[in-house]
């Protein structure tokens, strides 16, 4: 069974649904069979990387908030990352745009090393702050999950895997995709959001005995 899972780097309950879905999947009876495929998702497409303020900053001032109530929405969401043991360090965080980061991603689904990269591309920008818009950054989170350094090289040097982003984020338009993270479960079912741990198992299961079992 496949999930596909639009999700984009820089989006907080992106990995804090990752974490929760990886948690139902653990308890799921059929995980070994169970695919999953990260869809790419750009939630500021025209975002200018800028190391010279941190998302939190940024957050207030591109939604017009005033620094308390931006401080008090930060660690709310803190707050539900460590309920999943997640770390998030957003006054280190830095504003980048996600695009390359998504390239690396198509390149690690090649080898089958998506899930790999992903997690560390949303460490790196939630626990690390580093900026997962530079090269040096990306090609080190490469290495470590074992790409290979030039191959690595030729992709973030060109466009190559543009078209792949770009045409994930496109069918997630058509589809309706409005927020992320996004889950469809054996192309059959969705799910928006960080949702429980229990709603997580619950459609797997569902679709795993209205799809699998069925055929």
């Amino acid at each position: 069974m496949k999930v596909e899972i639009w999700s984009d780097v820089m989006c907080p309950f992106c990995y804090i649904g990752k974490r929760k879905f990886e948690n139902a999947l653990a308890k799921f009876e059929h995980k070994n069979e169970v695919t999953v495929e990260w869809k790419s998702f750009q939630l500021n497409p025209n975002l200018v990387t800028d190391i010279s303020i941190n998302t939190i900053q940024h957050l207030a001032e591109s939604k017009g908030w005033t620094m308390d109530y931006t401080n008090q929405s930060i660690q709310h969401v803190t707050d539900v990352a460590t309920e999943v043991g997640l770390n998030f360090n957003f006054e280190k965080a830095v504003v980048a745009n996600s695009f390359d980061a998504h390239r690396l991603l198509h390149l690690a689904k090649k080898h089958k090393l998506q899930n790999q990269c992903k997690e560390l591309l949303l460490a790196a920008y939630f626990t690390e702050g580093k900026n997962t818009a530079d090269h040096e950054v990306l090609t080190n989170i490469g290495l470590q999950i074992g790409l290979d350094a030039n191959e690595i090289s030729n992709v973030l040097e060109s466009n190559q895997y543009a078209d792949e982003v770009n045409n994930d984020i496109n069918y997630a338009q058509e589809i309706g995709v409005r927020g992320v993270p996004f889950f469809v479960l054996g192309n059959k079912y969705a799910i928006s959001g960080a949702q429980s741990i229990e709603t997580f198992l619950a459609a797997l299961t569902q679709t795993w005995n209205e799809t699998v079992i069925v055929k």
